[in-house]
């Protein structure tokens, strides 16, 4: 997916907490995000400021993505650590820092220490995990240190040594990090009920832990102690707001399917949870045609039963919102009114909401599939404003592209009935042209076009759209003038049907062969939306048959034409002054900085004597 094409489904996508999946054109899952806001942060991985090789190679191997709505941060964290354990996407493995995830070791020693570590040694410690990457690890660690101080020295806490008096408290302890085990002012018994809250939080079981403080606070209250109890509230608070005893990850809850449904008209929208020991590992929702105006309550059990036998669900429980009637015995239906399960099948309806309300805004901005009724609508809209004798059934949108000054290409996109047909677009080498001439190679690109579907005898298409302005479109029509008296030879001209018009890139203007004035259709028409998508469409599909060749080393760099320069110096001048043009008009004394004074006179020399040729080095 391009920056181009992402931009279309950017206010697509929610600014809630969530989860985010990318998944590649074969519909496998790449990799698994959480965020605070879904918006901000997929939109940074199409940023322009993105300079890891392995993001790069992720955002290009995207075909779709897919989000789920949560009620927090935490919630996202806990649900993103699920699903990567479950499936272990590719690119969650390669774009962590190491090749195994971590996990929280609670040490089997007096006094047990808790660390992260990626080694697990069966030395009879408990290992709680793995978790997502250092960072969140290092996040709850410091959330844990926060509410229950811990040593966290190396020192040998035996009875012997803390009998003997061999340790000094240190500095953790004066901090209130550490109620100081190694001069027996916690006891063994105070150090392990610690240990046994942190087993609580990480498990999710937050409960138990706040009865506990809130027991210590009325202690502290009780004898006056008010500073002790204001900071045992404060932790209480805290733990509160961390809420690891969520809708996303609950012990209690065990394995169960959740479902629910939003009607509209003819279609349902059913959304689906697969919840695992308690905690989400799969999530999906789905779009139902109803037929025969059925109720919720009879396209429910139809969609439940494809969904679990698509996820393979083993479930016995499933989580509805109404009673339905399902053929298997065995499964229990719970209509839940509140409780940890309510919240589950509230946030699944959360979800199917917002998947509603995204697909509507989609087919707004002609990113889904409209029926075939609305695409002729669109069609005929558009050929009733830029007046065109036919329906624009079949339309070509041609458009150049360059790098940096340099190696032009060009491509043609086709659409059929209002969409593109991949297995129809073109891509051009620039052949005859030297230099940097957009209005040579569209004129070049056009006439290879067109006399080849005159010989072919293949149908021309209703309208032609030249991405470019005036410049550009002056120089097709040359082409298409050549071809009419070439083919047509005193019968009639196979242009005759054909519209072209020219699509200004900055201004959204469309210009007819020989008008002074533009066209300018209304910004929310549905003709120019299918015009945007067009132009958006023949940019990418040139700007990736570019980035193609480019990888694939098929653009010879010119400078490595001159004697006496080798890749690495071509490579170091192309990075400093960003094209050929760039460097043949840099002053004799930036160059010399840069490469050295026998190397600026080769680079001289040559130029000299090349004066005004560009060698693109394109294969033909």
């Amino acid at each position: 997916m391009t920056a181009n094409e992402f931009s279309h489904i950017a206010n697509t996508i929610p600014v809630n907490p969530g989860i985010y999946k990318y998944f590649d054109s074969q519909n496998h899952l790449l990799y698994v995000g959480k965020a605070k806001n879904l918006r901000k942060r997929v939109s940074s991985y199409f940023s322009k400021t993105v300079n890891s090789n392995k993001t790069l190679e992720l955002v290009q191997r995207i075909h779709h993505i897919e989000f789920t709505i949560v009620n927090n941060e935490q919630d996202a964290f806990l649900l993103e650590n699920n699903l990567i354990k479950e499936y272990q996407p590719k690119y969650n493995i390669m774009l962590k820092d190491g090749k195994s995830y971590p996990f929280i070791v609670i040490k089997k020693e007096p006094f047990p220490r808790i660390f992260f570590t990626r080694r697990i040694i069966n030395d009879g410690s408990t290992y709680l995990g793995p978790y997502t990457s250092v960072q969140n690890v290092r996040e709850l660690l410091d959330f844990i240190k926060q509410n229950i101080p811990l040593r966290n020295c190396t020192l040998a806490l035996t009875d012997k040594n803390i009998e003997k008096k061999k340790f000094k408290v240190c500095l953790e302890y004066h901090l209130g990090n550490c109620k100081g085990p190694c001069e027996a002012f916690q006891s063994a018994t105070e150090y392990e009920a610690g240990i046994q809250h942190i087993k609580n939080i990480l498990q999710g079981n937050v409960a138990p832990v706040i009865q506990a403080f809130k027991k210590e606070m009325k202690e502290a209250a009780a004898t006056l102690a008010f500073e002790k109890a204001e900071l045992l509230r404060k932790k209480i608070e805290h733990l509160q707001g961390y809420q690891a005893s969520s809708t996303v990850v609950s012990s209690k809850l065990g394995t169960l399917d959740v479902f629910s449904i939003l009607e509209e008209n003819d279609t349902a929208y059913i959304n689906y949870l697969a919840v695992q020991h308690g905690a989400i590992i799969q999530t999906k929702t789905i779009e139902v045609e109803k037929k025969l105006a059925e109720s919720a309550a009879e396209v429910l059990p139809y969609a439940i039963d494809y969904l679990r036998k698509q996820f393979n669900s083993k479930a016995t429980e499933i989580i509805v919102p109404m009673e339905i009637d399902l053929p298997d015995d065995q499964i229990k239906l719970t209509i839940p009114r509140a409780g940890e399960k309510k919240k589950l099948l509230d946030l699944s309806l959360k979800n199917v909401n917002y998947f509603r309300a995204a697909l509507k805004q989609r087919k707004i901005l002609f990113l889904e599939e409209k029926t075939a009724d609305e695409k002729q609508k669109v069609l005929k809209q558009l050929q009733d404003d830029l007046h065109i004798r036919h329906l624009p059934v079949h339309i070509e949108c041609f458009d150049n592209s360059n790098f940096q000054g340099s190696y032009p290409v060009s491509a043609m996109v086709y659409f059929a009935n209002g969409e593109p047909n991949k297995k129809e677009y073109r891509r051009y080498h620039v052949k005859t042209v030297k230099g940097i001439n957009d209005f040579a190679s569209m004129q070049e690109v056009v006439f290879r076009r067109y006399k080849r579907l005159l010989e072919e005898q293949t149908s021309l298409p209703q309208l032609i759209i030249i991405d470019g302005g005036k410049g550009q479109l002056s120089a097709a029509m040359e082409s298409i003038r050549q071809l009419s008296i070439m083919a047509s030879n005193g019968e009639k001209d196979p242009f005759a049907f054909t519209t072209i018009v020219g699509l200004a890139k900055n201004e959204e203007e469309l210009f007819f062969p020989g008008d002074t004035e533009s066209i300018k259709l209304a910004w929310n028409s549905e003709s120019l939306k299918l015009i945007r998508r067009i132009r958006d469409e023949v940019h990418n599909h040139g700007i990736n048959f570019h980035r193609n060749l480019r990888s694939k080393g098929a653009f010879k760099n010119e400078l490595e034409n001159i004697n006496g320069i080798g890749k690495a110096t071509a490579a170091l001048l192309l990075k400093k002054f960003k094209s050929l043009n760039n460097i043949k008009s840099a002053t004799d004394p930036s160059l010399i900085e840069l490469v050295g004074s026998a190397r600026t006179k080769l680079i001289r020399t040559y130029f000299n004597n090349n004066q005004g040729v560009l060698n693109t080095g394109i294969p033909s």
